[in-house]
């Protein structure tokens, strides 16, 4: 009885980010992971690890490349909220080159930033608990993205915060951002900017992060054309709307 019920279990976990990994052989883990196989918790656990590091790899590599968020209309930083009004009459006064640049770097600083998630993202899976794996596993469809947010939000947090500073100084979007403010806040009547640019860009790069992770997690989770391999029919073929 143990064995059927958790060998279901641990097909599903080892597959949940698994699409896209050529190190793996499906064929060799089908013939692993048989039904029939005997497995226990700690098994069970180490199929959910590896499976997990290759979503999170690929989902770093992705955003930490040049246009990870820049070049994609979902993950693009926008100007904040609190400055459009700023940029905008800046736009109607000559500044819009200087106001698009600034956007740009904005994106360049999340890109360079993205790239240390992975070893926080290997710290929580090596900290994975056999508890952790079967609530990812019996929790809802986004589980495991919720899990790393819980996990390691603050850490990240943390890390980002000076690499975003460091690349806006070099790339000079401190100086961009402050010669705007400048010129907006001259514009007599206005009230003058404040707002910390830093917490803006390190907020929106974690929410790209855990928005690209839970988009690997429902496509395998949802998507029938993911299911490129008789496993993944298997485990996931019988699931609600598929």
């Amino acid at each position: 009885m143990f064995r059927k019920q958790l060998a279901p279990a641990l097909l599903a976990a080892t597959l949940v980010f698994l699409p896209g990994c050529a190190s793996i052989d499906v064929a060799a883990l089908s013939d692993m992971l048989a039904v029939e196989a005997p497995l226990d918790e700690e098994t069970v656990a180490s199929g959910l690890r590896e499976a997990l590091s290759v979503g999170t790899g690929r989902a770093v590599e992705t955003l930490s490349a040049e246009g990870g968020f820049g070049a994609n209309d979902l993950l693009r930083i926008p100007i904040p909220e609190n400055l459009e009004t700023m940029t905008n009459r800046l736009r109607t006064v000559g500044s819009g080159d200087q106001v698009d640049r600034f956007e740009d770097q904005m994106n360049t600083a999340a890109e360079q930033a993205a790239g240390l998630a992975i070893d926080v993202f290997a710290d929580a899976i090596r900290e994975m608990t056999i508890q952790d794996a079967f609530g990812i596993l019996n929790g809802p469809e986004n589980a495991a993205t919720m899990y790393f947010r819980d996990r390691t939000a603050q850490e990240l947090t943390s890390r980002f915060g000076p690499v975003v500073v460091d690349v806006m100084q070099q790339l000079g979007v401190v100086p961009v951002y402050e010669d705007l403010v400048t010129r907006y806040n001259a514009i007599p009547l206005v009230r003058p900017v404040e707002f910390n640019l830093e917490s803006h860009v390190v907020s929106q790069t974690l929410d790209g992060m855990f928005s690209t992770l839970a988009s690997e997690e429902q496509r395998i989770r949802e998507d029938p054309v993911a299911r490129t391999s008789a496993l993944l029919q298997r485990v996931f073929g019988g699931r609600t709307g598929s």
